[in-house]
């Protein structure tokens, strides 16, 4: 147990230790919520939302957060080729299946979004609805050649403090309203300290820097490919759009889009955010509504 989440390491199929934090009840009859950070993010990223739904006075629920292969406390792949979406998706089923969770509402962030649409075209019974941050059926070119530009390649940092204030400089465009407190949270998912070194100064990066190579392999000069196919595995759940209005990964045209092709779609625009939002303050609230509306929606198909 690490203070309010059990640590959960699972074997991948093909023998990689993956890592999950296990919040809340293991057993119960709240439908559990899945939560997938972004390509180089981690479980961390949902703490908050974690702590707010496992501790609910009334129904507190399960939630798994996950750790990609390669990220966080996960095992680094030796193959930068299986850092894929594919492979991340049977990867999430391996845990949920250690786990025993059969159904649940899933929260993805960015490539957590896209995992999730995966997965709705490959398991659909998994799924009672689904939240996408920042994420849908289109891909803007602008934001992976922004986001290749600093996958793998940010420099060392001495401590927390200069890696907010590097994030700050390269980020504030997007999110020009952050905190200094939200700028070192960020860091702090993004880095950690260097084990190695005796002295215990100096950062490393919290994921394998191989990550860039899945971006660097996208010809962005050709037309990426478009999503709307797995984006209809989602029709027949409850979805939560989030968007952040200073995105460059997902326009408001895009999320128009999928609000006319999907008829029990949500949508919430962030103000002065970026790619992705932070989950915290009334983005949790709105999550939690939604969990609960899709257990209720659940619970009447029952």
């Amino acid at each position: 147990m690490n203070g309010s989440y059990r640590d959960l390491f699972v074997s991948a199929a093909d023998g990689l230790r993956l890592f999950a934090r296990d919040y809340g009840p293991d057993i119960g009859d709240a439908l559990p919520v899945v939560c997938l950070p972004g390509l180089a993010r981690t479980s961390e990223d949902f703490h908050e939302l974690a702590e707010s739904l496992s501790r609910d006075a009334d129904l507190p629920r399960r939630v798994i957060a996950l750790d990609y292969r390669g990220r966080g406390r996960s095992e680094w792949d030796k193959d930068w080729r299986n850092y894929d979406v594919r492979i991340e998706a049977n990867d999430v089923q391996q845990v949920l299946t250690a786990a025993g969770i059969h159904k649940a509402v899933f929260v993805g962030t960015s490539r957590g979004g896209l995992i999730t649409m995966a997965l709705s075209a490959i398991h659909p019974s998994l799924l009672a609805g689904a939240v996408l941050n920042d994420v849908g059926p289109v891909i803007e070119g602008k934001g992976l050649i922004r986001i290749r530009s600093y996958i793998g390649k940010l420099p060392a940092p001495r401590n927390m403090s200069e890696a907010a204030h590097l994030l700050k400089r390269m980020s504030d465009a997007q999110f020009p309203r952050y905190t200094e407190e939200q700028w070192l949270k960020l860091a702090r998912g993004t880095w950690r300290e260097d084990a190695r070194r005796e002295d215990g100064g100096g950062l490393v990066l919290n994921y394998d820097p191989q990550l860039m190579k899945t971006l660097e392999a996208v010809d962005l000069e050709m037309p990426l490919p478009v999503l709307w196919p797995l984006f209809e595995g989602l029709k027949p759940f409850p979805v939560l759009a989030i968007r952040g209005a200073n995105s460059d990964l997902l326009t408001h045209k895009t999320l128009q889009a999928m609000q006319d092709a999907h008829p029990r779609l949500k949508t919430v625009t962030v103000p002065d955010q970026g790619h992705a939002p932070a989950i915290d303050g009334d983005l949790i609230v709105a999550i939690e509504q939604f969990v609960v509306e899709a257990e209720s929606a659940l619970e009447a198909l029952a």
